[in-house]
């Protein structure tokens, strides 16, 4: 099974493309591949609808390239700054109709429910997710933090989901 995660925003959004194959035997355990992770980045020169457009057309290249059949994103379930919530909220509608338009189910796991299955700590520091997203994934190199945020969620629906 493929798996999107995607961390929303309108300047960064992270993405990581995991695979999960099933165990053969009863006493190995199922694994977990990396398949990509990067950022999509916009100019903060561009006009908002620009910026999401871009986002949309990375993402839908994204899509092609590795037919998810799980897209999992953060959720959005408080903030502390209207500015930084609303442009969130934005990119976050752009993954959803990007999702639906391919008939991709979405799941979406808090921060601290990310957080507890990659570290099992709930107030995991960045560098924390980071270095278990390197491990889990036996990646060579840490990835950028939005990246591994989104590695973190597409690995949080593996640990949350009977596939």
């Amino acid at each position: 099974m493929i798996i999107l995660g995607i961390d929303p925003g309108t300047a960064t959004t992270g993405y990581g493309i995991i695979k999960k194959t099933k165990r053969r035997k009863k006493k190995s355990k199922n694994k977990l591949k990396c398949l990509d992770y990067g950022l999509i980045k916009t100019n903060p020169s561009l006009a908002e609808g620009e910026r999401l457009k871009k986002i949309h057309n990375q993402l839908n290249k994204l899509i092609k390239k590795y037919r998810p059949e799980v897209l999992a994103i953060e959720k959005i379930y408080f903030f502390k700054n209207l500015k930084t919530a609303m442009p969130v909220a934005q990119a976050k509608g752009v993954v959803l109709l990007a999702a639906a338009k391919k008939k991709i189910p979405v799941y979406e796991f808090t921060p601290l429910q990310v957080k507890m299955a990659i570290t099992g700590y709930g107030r995991a520091e960045k560098k924390q997710i980071q270095r278990m997203v390197k491990a889990l994934l036996n990646l060579k190199k840490l990835p950028p933090d939005d990246a591994a945020d989104a590695l973190g969620i597409a690995i949080c629906y593996t640990n949350s989901v009977k596939i």
